[in-house]
This record gives structure tokens, sequence and C-alpha cells, in this order.
């Protein structure tokens, strides 16, 4: 369950309506997004719930995220059809390009109250339909569905001594996997096979740099 109903999902609905702006997303502008600025005070929400939520992740584009939904939306067969999942959605735009590009189910899975709320929002605002989940999955049995992609999930050492098992186990499961990642020191590289890159724009800036999708 997502716990719509709770007091951290209203407050962080709320307070992303009134805080932050809704602006197209740098390197994939058919997408637009609530986006942390400069005068949001995240650090509000934070006191607000009281949900010992982390870090507002969700709050702002990613290069993972970036080059993934790109690559999705350039080539939507990848999706088309499929029962997706979106592992550690954040702001919801990899669940979005993929509802956009015509997958049969899309189920965006965060640990974070305050992102479902995101990503409840921006997919209403980009009109799609997506199943919200927060869950940690990464220690259960592989989900009922066709493709996972996942990105901006080996950002950090301890996250993918945990995440690498989980996709592994997926994909032993056959269920496919796709991963967006800049080239992160984490990322497992000789366990993945590079399928394409993009130019497209990291965090805190527009700037485009190269960045990759895998498969695994």
């Amino acid at each position: 369950m997502t716990g719509k109903d709770s007091p951290q999902y209203l407050a962080a609905a709320d307070f992303i309506r009134k805080n932050l702006c809704l602006r197209p997303v740098p390197s994939v502008p058919e997408i637009r997004l609530y986006t942390a600025h400069s005068g949001s005070g995240l650090g509000r929400l934070a006191r607000l719930g009281r949900s010992g939520s982390t870090a507002p992740y969700w709050a702002y584009h990613w290069a993972g995220g970036a080059v993934l939904a790109r690559h999705i939306l350039f080539q939507p067969q990848t999706v088309s059809d499929r029962h997706v999942l979106d592992l550690g959605s954040g702001s919801g735009l990899v669940a979005i390009a993929a509802a956009n590009a015509g997958a049969a189910h899309v189920t965006a899975i965060d640990i974070d109250i305050h992102a479902i709320a995101a990503i409840d929002l921006n997919a209403a605002t980009n009109g799609t339909k997506i199943e919200t989940l927060q869950a940690d999955i990464l220690d259960a049995s592989p989900p009922a569905c066709d493709v996972i992609l996942a990105g901006d999930v080996f950002y950090d050492a301890r996250l993918a001594s945990r995440v690498l098992p989980f996709l592994a186990r997926c994909r032993a499961g056959g269920i496919d996997v796709l991963i967006g990642d800049p080239g992160r020191a984490p990322l497992p590289r000789e366990r993945l096979r590079l399928v394409t890159t993009y130019a497209v724009a990291d965090f805190g800036t527009e700037m485009e740099n190269v960045s990759g999708v895998y498969s695994l």
C-alpha cells in the first residue's frame, strides 16, 4: 500500500503543488515534472511529514532516468504492450515515459512516500496512468512483470550490493532488465551489456553528457 491517506502523503502532495515548479525535463522535453528550485524549501517538507523520508531525489532530474526515458521514447518497442516495473522511480520520469510509449501496465516503486506523491502528481500532469507502490522489494522474489527499468540505482556502493543480486534474480527469472546510468563508480560494467548511449543532462545542470543504457 502507498499510504495515500496518510498525513505524510497528503502533506507532500500539497507541498509539491505549492512550492515546486512544473518544468519540461532537460533532454526529455516531452515530459514535465514538478521540480525543485532555489526557493522550494524542501527542508520544510521533511519537517512537516516527520516521516524519516530519504533525501528528495524525486525533486530533480538525474541522468540515469533521463537516458532510460529518452531510449524508451525513441524505441517504444522496448516496453510496448508489456508489464513494466520502474525500480526506485523517484520523480516517475521513466515510468511516465514507459506509459507514453505504450506499456500495457506500469508500476512505479519507491521507498519514499514523498516520491510516491510526486509520481502521482507528475503522472496526472502528463496524462498517464501509473500504479504506485511504496516498498523496498530488493530482498523479495522477482515481481510479476516483463521489464524492469532501473535508473540511477548504482549511485551508492551499499545500495548497489543489494540492487545487483535482485536484478540478477529477476533476469534469471526471465524478466528483461534495463539500467540507466551516467557511469558512476559502483556500476557493475563487467556484468552488463551496453545497449546504447545518449547525451542527457544530469542533476543540477542542463549541460548534457553521455550516459548509457545497459542490459543485464
